[in-house]
């Protein structure tokens, strides 16, 4: 593997921003240093002049539709739409077709992206109300953990049963990640507006509907059954402000048992959007309002809330298109994330250092995944390049996920990524794809 070393760059990396060089070898960085002079001929330079070095993101809940729904996507392009985005490592959730509620399912899709993936990868196993034995059969240092759908579930995957619920809750040692929102009240709020529009509902009933009190409820609910079990508890894409309450900053993220996260639709999106964008930001949870969208940015930033995701989610434009009860919920967010976040460092919301901090050292710290997520000596070359002044248009020539839509069409963004390595490799370049990656199995220090 040839060796690479990254010149003249602003390196972000554990609370700091400083000017340095990084040299790779076989894959794993090797020195950071002030400067660093060419160690062999054939060494690659990439020169930085001034781009801003990041750890690559590690996106933890993705839905890259494979196997069974690869109409909308797979593997290999939504990972290749990520690394082009700055995301070198990622977590994709089980409710695919056949659903990774068995071993030998889950080993299926592990193949497959050891075949295909652009990225580093790992898979949640799934939980169901009947599959408790196969959960307790999962290698925790092999696999990220168990999704549980408390609400919004796809097939079986809805975990409603109480006494099943809390013995999951109190035999494995997996983290558990869920998806909190009651469907017991989603169903009455949705045959309330039933009753008053019919068929013809609005998508900007959406977030009434999915409601807050919905998301309360689930969650909260979630977090005291992980407190009297001690299960280690991460609640996906927490999205009113009312959740952020539930969480706290006293103890240091690797002591925590109970976690957030937030994806960058919520931090992005409000529910004035609704006219504009319609069912392209239909969501589960849903989209919220300003108020809920400031206290997500506000628990995010004083540690409430631990990791930034994405919950990419493709489906095709003819599915999106739909009337509101029968469009799907969901949207792609890979490639566009990391500027996406760029832009609020422009906007003045959040430093560079924190944007790392929860995109990168932050999952890998929550996940225990072993050796990446950092800048350092001796890990994994998981690394990002951006240019914080290179305007660019989200147009459909340059979209590469496989729907060929995003909810940020027309967006012109501020920053742009030029380089992505994976383990070394450069995969993207300046819009190109100059080398196949080497995507590696995630593994995790438990």
């Amino acid at each position: 593997m040839k060796a690479v070393l990254i010149k003249n760059a602003n390196i972000v990396n554990e609370g700091k921003i400083f000017k340095g060089d990084v040299l790779i070898n076989d894959g794993r960085i090797t020195e950071v240093s002030e400067t660093i002079s060419m160690k062999t001929a054939d060494t690659k330079i990439i020169d930085a002049d001034g781009s801003y070095l990041l750890p690559g993101m590690i996106d933890d809940q993705v839905h890259f539709r494979e196997p069974g729904l690869t109409h909308k996507a797979n593997i290999e392009t939504e990972s290749k739409a990520a690394v082009a985005g700055g995301i070198t490592s990622f977590i994709e959730m089980p409710n695919t077709v056949p659903q990774a509620t068995t071993i030998d399912l889950l080993e299926e899709k592990f193949e497959i992206a050891s075949k295909t993936s652009w990225a580093n990868y790992s898979f949640m196993f799934g939980g169901t109300n009947n599959n408790l034995e196969e959960i307790l059969k999962v290698d925790p240092k092999k696999v990220a953990g168990l999704k549980l759908f408390l609400g919004s579930s796809t097939g079986n995957m809805l975990v409603d049963d109480p006494k099943i619920l809390e013995e999951i809750f109190s035999k494995t040692n997996l983290l558990i990640s869920a998806h909190c929102e009651d469907e017991e009240t989603i169903k009455q709020n949705l045959e309330k507006y039933k009753a008053e529009y019919g068929e013809d509902i609005s998508i900007e009933m959406h977030p009434k509907i999915r409601s807050e009190e919905a998301c309360y409820i689930s969650s909260s609910r979630a977090i005291k059954l992980a407190q009297k079990t001690g299960a280690r508890l991460h609640v996906f894409h927490v999205s009113t402000e009312k959740e952020t309450h539930l969480f706290s900053n006293k103890k240091p993220l690797a002591e925590k048992k109970i976690t957030a996260e937030v994806c960058v639709h919520h931090l992005w999106f409000t529910d004035e959007d609704y006219k504009s964008k319609g069912t392209k930001i239909k969501w589960n949870p849903a989209v919220k309002t300003q108020k809920d969208k400031d206290g997500l940015l506000k628990a995010l930033l004083d540690d409430r809330i631990d990791v930034i995701a994405t919950d990419h989610a493709p489906h095709t434009l003819e599915e999106k298109n739909n009337n509101y009860l029968n469009a799907p919920s969901g949207g792609p967010l890979v490639q566009h994330a990391l500027v996406a976040l760029l832009e609020l460092y422009h906007q003045g919301k959040i430093s560079l250092e924190k944007i790392v901090e929860k995109t990168a050292h932050n999952p890998a710290i929550l996940f225990q995944i072993k050796e990446r997520g950092f800048i350092r000596e001796g890990y994994k070359a998981d690394l990002v390049l951006v240019d914080l002044n290179s305007p660019w248009n989200v147009k459909k020539e340059n979209i590469l996920y496989k729907c060929g839509w995003s909810p940020f069409d027309g967006k012109i963004f501020k920053s742009r990524v030029t380089h992505t390595l994976v383990n070394g490799i450069v995969v993207y370049e300046n819009s190109k794809f100059p080398n196949k990656s080497n995507p590696e199995r995630l593994t995790f220090n438990r």
